[in-house]
Formats: structure tokens, C-alpha cells, sequence
């Protein structure tokens, strides 16, 4: 490769580092602002007619159905972007996402329209969790695959970042509206964040447009290697997509239970909407710093000690983290939200794309990344707020969802010993072979 050349591919690298980082922050605004605005007012909105603990586990489960269909979406869009190509399916993720997330802040709540305005957030709920479902890996393995022999952990985590950029945005806004008197808010303020979508969908689309497909899958294409049905190319050795979903599994817990849950909790301890937000907001920011240097230290030291750190830290600060929520101190809860969510959940979380994408061939990455990360967002992120606010609505007190937390980051460390490391592994266009599926990915 002349210098010219490698310095295109690098301009290219970094144009399709930003479009996976941008397109995932919008995506993760469009979904995870919904957790956020569900912890503060759709159970009166939605569900008024339930108790105020009934509603805010209805308003959760309708959360729920987001990540419920992330595994259908990852299976769709994973199917396509193997036989078609993977811009194409970024582009429609993108579209679906923000025209749903637009949809969902022009909708009548109960008072207007009755039974139907649950139905309908929930059907917009699952279009969102479609969109995001197909999302991820697309974005996640074209920065892979673009990579190349390059720090593949360091690309990677580029894109893991739009979790917490888009945490970022969605709670500065909803803080933001959230200074609105109460009347306000529950009328009109709670839509601006879902209303805002489309300036995002515009922003986002435009960089998306700019990036070129695959190499590796224009390589495909090529030898006409595409497999015709990816998704039963990936189940006839199902091994490496449970160890992808279980792997991923302790972070997606840490994340949902440190972010839209604990604004319904620390509210319900008696601190503000807006100390709340400003503590996830400043374990956001935390994570962006983390995230990074965890990818990078996983090209390093390798994949699997990096996300076992991290694993072994949540389960070992779970009970101390909500002890310190439960003390009462503002500063305190910030404390805890930095230490939880932005540094042991984001060590485990950065090396995750890379990991996840080089457990799979080029045939069937993008099925089968996509299906075993969805799977872990539904299993890990998608019910741990409904069982979290059962338990609490149950026992009372805090020491069910910490051991919850505790729990998920176990299953985390106890996988990652069945995966082989893979931080070394060329990826490149050997992986386009006619073999359903690689087993390089996993530990034997």
C-alpha cells in the first residue's frame, strides 16, 4: 500500500469513526431520552388510571418493549446489511429512529385519546428499539472493518461513545425543560426532547451520507461470497452468539440501573429532577474520558482482562453506590453515578465493539454482532428497570437492586473466561471464506 493511499484510507477511517459516533449519539438520544422522561411523568401521563408506583413499572415496561425489539431489529437490518450492504441499512436505522422519536412528541397522552395513547407509545416505542436494534452493528462494524490492522479497540470505542454522548445530550435537554414550573413540563416540555429529533436526524444523516461501504464487504461482494440466509449461517454454531450476549450483559445492567432507573429511584429519595440529571450528566461525561482509554488499553493488554476490570469493579461497588445514593448528599449521589456508570460500566463497555465484532466473520458480522449484542441489551438493559422497581416496590429497600447490579457484572466476569482473546487476530479479507461461521471468537 503506497503512502497516498494508506493516508486516504486513513481520512476515510476517521470520516466513517465520526459518522458511527454521531449516528449512534442520535440513535442513543432518540432512546435513551425515553427512559428519562418515563421516569418523570409518563406514568401519570400514560398509565393515570394506576397507583404511582403501578405506573412508573407500566411506563418501565413500556421501556422494556424498546429493547424487547432490538433483537428483531438486529436481526433485519443484521440480514440485509450481510446481503446488501451496510450504509444502506445505517441510513434507514437513522431515518426510522428520528422520525419515531419525532412522532412519539406529538402524541396525545391518556387524558386526549384514552387506551389508544399507551397503544400507540408502545408501537412507537418498538419502532424505536427496531431502529436502534440494527444501529449498533452496523455502525460498529464498518469503523471495524475500515480498520483493518489498525487499533481496532481504539476505532471501536469511537463509536461506544455515542451511548454516552447521547446520554449527554438527552439529559442536558430534558434538564433543561426540566427548570419548566411542573404544569409546564407534564403539558408541553417533556415533547421538546422527542421534538428535537429531526435537527438531530438532519445532523446525523448528513456526515452518514459521506462515508463509503465496507473494503471488506465490497470484498464479498466481489467473490460473491454473500451468505444467502446469515442468520441460519450464525445458528448453526450458536456458541460464539450466547458468550456475545452473556459477555454484554453486566454492562447493559449497569447502565440502564445507573441511569433511567436511578432517576426514578434518587427522585423518589427526595432529591430534584434536576440533581439527578446533572449527576448522570456528569457520568456521561466521565465515560467519554473512560470509554476511550479502556478501547485503547484493550489493543494493549487484550480484550478479555479489560472488560473483566471493569466486571469485577461494578459487582464489587454495587452496594456501596446505592448506600451512597441513599445517604442523601447531592454530592454524594454524583459520587456514585461517576464511579458506577462512568468508570466500572465504561470499562467493561469499551472494548465491547471490538471484542463483539471479531467474533464474527465477515459473511455474517453484521447478524451475528448485532444479534448477540441485542440480545444482551434485552436481557441485561431492557428488563433490569422493571425488576429493579418490583424489587424496590416489594422489599422497600435498596439492597435487591444492588445485588441486581452485582448480579449482571458476574455473569460479565464468569463469560469472558469462555471467550478467547482476539485483539490479535488479522481482519482482513481471509474472513470472507465460504464457512458458516468462525469459531476464532471463542475459547475452546
Amino acid at each position: 500500500m503506497t503512502a497516498v493511499s494508506d493516508a486516504q484510507d486513513t481520512r476515510q477511517l476517521r470520516r466513517v469513526a465520526l459518522s458511527g459516533l454521531l449516528g449512534t449519539a442520535v440513535e442513543f438520544y432518540d432512546f435513551l431520552v425515553y427512559g428519562t422522561v418515563a421516569a418523570l411523568v409518563f406514568g401519570d401521563l400514560f398509565f393515570p388510571a394506576a397507583s404511582p408506583a403501578a405506573g412508573t413499572v407500566a411506563a418501565f415496561g413500556t421501556f422494556a418493549a424498546g429493547y424487547v425489539a432490538r433483537p428483531l431489529g438486529g436481526l433485519v437490518f443484521g440480514h440485509f446489511g450481510d446481503r446488501l450492504g451496510r450504509k444502506s441499512m445505517m441510513l434507514m436505522t437513522m431515518v426510522l429512529m428520528g422520525v419515531g422519536s419525532f412522532l412519539i412528541g406529538l402524541l396525545p397522552t391518556y387524558d386526549a385519546i384514552g387506551v389508544w395513547a399507551p397503544i400507540l407509545l408502545v408501537l412507537l416505542r418498538v419502532v424505536q428499539g427496531i431502529a436502534i436494534g440494527g444501529e449498533w452493528g452496523g455502525a460498529t462494524l464498518m469503523v471495524a472493518e475500515h480498520a483493518g490492522s489498525r487499533p481496532r479497540g481504539r476505532w471501536t470505542s469511537l463509536t461506544q461513545l455515542g451511548a454516552p454522548l447521547g446520554t449527554v445530550l438527552s439529559t442536558a435537554v430534558v434538564t433543561l425543560v426540566g427548570t419548566l414550573p411542573d404544569d409546564q413540563f407534564r403539558t408541553w416540555g417533556w415533547r421538546v426532547p422527542f421534538l428535537l429529533s429531526l435537527v438531530l436526524l438532519g445532523a446525523g444523516l448528513y456526515v452518514r451520507l459521506k462515508v463509503t461501504e465496507s473494503p471488506l464487504f465490497r470484498a464479498v461482494k466481489e467473490q460473491r461470497t454473500a451468505a444467502r440466509l446469515p442468520l441460519l449461517d450464525v445458528l448453526r454454531r450458536p456458541r460464539a452468539v450466547l458468550l456475545a450476549a452473556c459477555v454484554g450483559i453486566g454492562p447493559f445492567v449497569a447502565q440502564s440501573l445507573l441511569t433511567s432507573f436511578m432517576v426514578s429511584y434518587a427522585v423518589g429519595q427526595g432529591f430534584s429532577r434536576t440533581q439527578v440529571l446533572t449527576g448522570v450528566t456528569l457520568a456521561s461525561c466521565t465515560a467519554l474520558l473512560v470509554l476511550p482509554c479502556a478501547g485503547a488499553l484493550s489493543d494493549r493488554f487484550g480484550r478479555r482482562p479489560v472488560v473483566l476490570a471493569g466486571a469485577v469493579l461494578s459487582a464489587a461497588t454495587a452496594f456501596p453506590v446505592f448506600a451512597l445514593v441513599d445517604s442523601g448528599s447531592p454530592g454524594l449521589l454524583i459520587l456514585a453515578l461517576v464511579l458506577g456508570h462512568g468508570v466500572a460500566q465504561s470499562t467493561m463497555y469499551g472494548p465491547l465493539g471490538a471484542l463483539l465484532t471479531e467474533m464474527f466473520g465477515t459473511r455474517v458480522r453484521y447478524t451475528g454482532a448485532s444479534l448477540g449484542y441485542q440480545t444482551a441489551t434485552l436481557l441485561g438493559a431492557g428488563f433490569s428497570p422493571l425488576i429493579a422497581g418490583s424489587l424496590l416496590a416489594s422489599y422497600g429497600g435498596s439492597g435487591p437492586v444492588a445485588l441486581l447490579l452485582a448480579a449482571g457484572a458476574a455473569v460479565t466476569a464468569l463469560t469472558v473466561w469462555r471467550v478467547r482473546e482476539t485483539s490479535r487476530d488479522r481482519f482482513g479479507a481471509e474472513q470472507n471464506s465460504d464457512e458458516p461461521i468462525p469459531t476464532e471468537g471463542v475459547r475452546q
